[in-house]
């Protein structure tokens, strides 16, 4: 998605070999016209594939999980990270480690949002290692759900997510920006030479 990318060029910074910054516009400052137009990407790439909800992990997951819920026209459901007194004991759960704060959380969602009868979408903001996906691909196996897919919002291609995702059995695996590598504080998409 082009102008993804070019977001990406103009307002991501690289602060680690293997991190990128996209604070700006993606994750803790969130730009709605960007989001909308992400939404209606995931919506034309997954419009035949019966979508009846899309789970995504909270918090950054979760604009482009709702412009894409509203483009499909199904609820999204999305993964707590900490439990509340309020969240029901009465969960689906599974264990995703982050890499990028380095801290393990048990994710949970609650059996009356997710069933058997549902055709799910993944969605999440990026795709790394595959741990945050392969999390959502346990709790909808717990609930029986069939995964029909994922949208990622931006994958780091030269990080194993991908194939990490693959090998647990997860096809369909849209991202809207794939990066290649990133050289000297550049980002450089798959779809250019590195």
């Amino acid at each position: 998605m082009k102008a993804l990318e070019q977001r990406i060029q103009e307002d991501g910074r690289v602060i680690e070999p293997d991190i990128l910054k996209v604070d700006s516009f993606l994750n803790h400052q969130i730009d709605p016209v960007l989001m909308q137009e992400m939404g209606k990407e995931f919506a034309r790439l997954f419009a035949n594939q019966g979508v009846t909800k899309i789970l995504t992990v909270e918090a950054s997951g979760i604009a482009p999980a709702v412009m894409a819920g509203l483009a499909l026209d199904v609820p999204v459901v999305f993964a707590r990270k900490s439990k509340s007194r309020i969240l029901s004991d009465d969960a689906f759960t599974a264990d995703v480690y982050s890499f990028t704060k380095q801290t393990s959380n048990a994710i949970r969602i609650d059996k009356r949002f997710l069933s058997a009868d549902d055709h799910v979408l993944l969605i999440d903001d990026f795709l790394a290692n595959g741990q945050a996906l392969l999390g959502l691909k346990e709790i909808a196996d717990q609930a029986g759900a069939t995964i029909v897919g994922a949208g990622i919002v931006i994958e780091k291609s030269f990080q194993p997510g991908r194939q990490n995702a693959i090998d647990a059995g997860l096809e369909n695996i849209h991202s809207l920006a794939r990066i290649a590598v990133f050289e000297d504080g550049q980002v450089k998409f798959v779809n250019e030479e590195a």
